[in-house]
């Protein structure tokens, strides 16, 4: 019977302690108050504009504590929140349009541990502060529209196909198509049904009059509230990301749900601005009759026409009808086009879309397409001496691209200048616009200094529970206590490194799992101890003792640590935002704990005592 491991054992304990603590590490050094700030095309501003900036900032009293270019942004560390909240509306509008002025919380991490990829973890909400939204997407609206596009495709299609029909009636799911005749509704039933397979079809007659109802199924209705719920949680995240919002979390919560977590953002009011920033997209046919346009944007537009903005420059003049808009887009992806290697968009568009796209450009080949981006923003501007908002709408054409073909469900857009500008346009097609209203149903904001108080009287709360069991477990255990203590101290350095280098979000809720994973992880080595004394009562010599107490309390130890380790993986998969939080750090303890209150506190134990033949155990 042998207290001794084998080197490879002692390896694995030393390579993961080096590797949790250098992963532990970052969390040591705190962050700094910072703005980010980038032009719109994602590349940081020029030396002269970054020297104008600190300027800026030193002329409204602030001090600047360090500047840096870091991917692709241009970082400016300040010393306080407040002049971090103050100097972004100063810049933004010293800078004007063209420019992204975001807050940000810059870490201070060694270079070395950086090439390590070794960050600190983030801060959640409460720990940090900054505006929680939680907002419910209109899935009846978003239904509405999708059947009123019906209508109107319906009505075209059938006076096309020269079908004569009574009315088409709304009632709640269903569209009812009244027919003079049978034979004209069976007609009308030919016509469609191939066009809309998602659409179940039923003949009926009532009153005199024979019908023809489209319902959509009960899959369509889901798979029509996913889209919108999803393509509003792509929006949002494509307008938060351009305001460069560090760190923001929007994700779908429910059936129709989204959660918005805007860290560092104080000002309620300029976080519902940002929400509430809106964006639609038109493809128009260009007027052909004047292209190119050279007249000045401030001459009156020719009869039949509209001239809007190029964002390359100059105007392009617009006939007034819209081909289709962005909500029959259903993917739009960047890439190189082979045959050129030039950049490229692939747009996807649905059945009703491709449709209207296949019929427009079969008669307009040769002739010019424009994407018009229409958008509603807030902006900052200074009146009487005080910083005052007001919304803005714009409208600018994206892009101008001439019609090859006869193009249907999916076509390219081509003539972009750079991959940058290509990947921008595929985002702008793919969450150009709100696919259903949003209305907030719960807000909540936290401020910096409670921030600061939850992470200081989390930190409180970790470092009593953590002394309180470290004294206990040394005058009760004596030796084996203190050897249980360092396993406990090797285990928060684990769950710290294991929660930075999976740059998972630390909320209050984790900080309670961590505090009541301090108490959870000694239990093991509680029970290997009551183990070794009930040996040593019972006569057995110390090496024997210690092999059996660790051997035979095995079974117990997994079992309880595995029905809590279930328990804690339900709560992550049922519950909310806070209650997966206190799951992952539990999750996480737990199997941290088992190393090192198992196989960490036995080499240490092997160490001590495993040369000793009569040796007399401190327990």
């Amino acid at each position: 019977m042998s207290n001794r491991y084998p080197l490879w054992k002692y390896l694995i304990l030393i390579v993961v302690l080096v590797v949790g603590v250098i992963y532990a590490l970052p969390n040591l050094y705190s962050g700094d108050p910072a703005l980010q700030i980038s032009t719109d095309e994602g590349e940081p501003p020029a030396e002269t504009v970054q020297q104008r900036i600190v300027d800026r900032i030193d002329e409204i009293g602030f001090d600047v504590k360090g500047t840096e270019v870091r991917d692709g942004r241009f970082l400016v560390r300040l010393n306080s929140t407040e002049a971090q909240l103050e100097a972004k509306d100063e810049l933004a509008l010293a800078l004007g349009q063209g420019y992204t002025v975001a807050l940000n919380l810059a870490q201070s991490t060694p270079q070395w541990l950086r090439e390590l990829s070794a960050e600190p973890m983030f801060l959640g909400l409460d720990l940090r502060g900054g505006v929680h939204f939680l907002m419910e997407v209109d899935v009846n609206a978003a239904l509405e529209q999708r059947l009123e596009r019906y209508v109107n495709e319906f009505r075209t299609g059938l006076r096309e196909a020269r079908i004569r029909y009574g009315d088409i009636a709304l009632d709640g799911r269903r569209l009812q198509l009244a027919f003079a005749d049978a034979q004209e509704r069976e007609q009308a039933f030919q016509a469609l049904q191939g066009d809309y397979p998602e659409l179940e079809f039923a003949a009926r007659e009532n009153d005199g009059q024979f019908w023809l109802d489209a319902t959509l199924p009960e899959e369509e209705v889901r798979e029509i509230v996913d889209f919108a719920v999803q393509q509003n949680v792509t929006t949002l995240r494509n307008r938060v990301n351009e305001l460069g919002v560090a760190e923001p979390v929007i994700q779908r919560q429910g059936r129709d749900r989204i959660v918005v977590q805007l860290p560092g953002v104080q000002d309620t009011a300029r976080a519902k601005d940002i929400l509430g920033a809106t964006a639609t997209l038109e493809f128009r046919p260009v007027a052909m009759d004047h292209f190119p346009y050279n007249r000045g944007g401030d001459q009156p537009a020719p009869p039949g026409t509209e001239v809007y903005p190029q964002r390359d420059g100059g105007t392009v003049a617009l006939e007034t009808d819209t081909i289709l808009t962005g909500e029959y887009i259903t993917d739009a992806q960047s890439g190189l086009d082979q045959r050129t290697g030039q950049p490229e968009v692939v747009i996807r568009l649905n059945g009703a879309g491709g449709d209207l796209m296949s019929r427009f450009t079969a008669e307009h080949v040769n002739d010019y397409m424009a994407v018009l981006f229409i958008e509603t923003q807030t902006l900052t501007e200074r009146v009487g001496g005080e910083l005052q908002r007001r919304q803005e709408t714009t409208r600018e054409v994206i892009s101008v691209a001439q019609i090859q073909e006869q193009l249907g469900s999916r076509f390219r857009i081509t003539g972009l200048e750079n991959p940058r500008e290509a990947r921008n346009l595929s985002l702008l097609l793919r969450a150009g616009s709100l696919a259903a209203p949003v209305q907030i149903v719960e807000e909540r904001t936290v401020g910096p200094s409670l921030g600061q108080d939850n992470v200081d009287q989390g930190f409180n709360a970790v470092v009593v529970g953590f002394l309180l069991v470290v004294v206990f477990m040394a005058l009760y255990y004596k030796v084996f206590g203190l050897v249980a203590d360092v396993a406990l101290f090797a285990n928060l350095v684990l769950i710290i490194a294991a929660l930075s280098l999976l740059q998972a979000t630390l909320t209050l809720p984790g900080i309670a799992g961590i505090v009541l994973t301090v108490g959870m992880a000694v239990d093991a080595n509680v029970l290997i101890f009551e183990r070794i004394r009930e040996e040593l009562r019972a006569g057995a010599t110390a090496r024997t003792a210690i092999d059996a107490g660790y051997g035979k309390a095995l079974s117990t130890i997994a079992d309880a640590n595995i029905t809590t380790l279930i328990a804690a993986i339900v709560l992550f998969a049922f519950g909310t935002g806070p209650v997966k939080g206190f799951a992952v750090t539990l999750s996480i303890g737990i199997v941290t704990s088992m190393f090192t209150a198992i196989m960490g506190t036995r080499g240490l134990v092997n160490l001590i005592y495993g040369n000793r033949r009569k040796a007399k155990l401190a327990i």
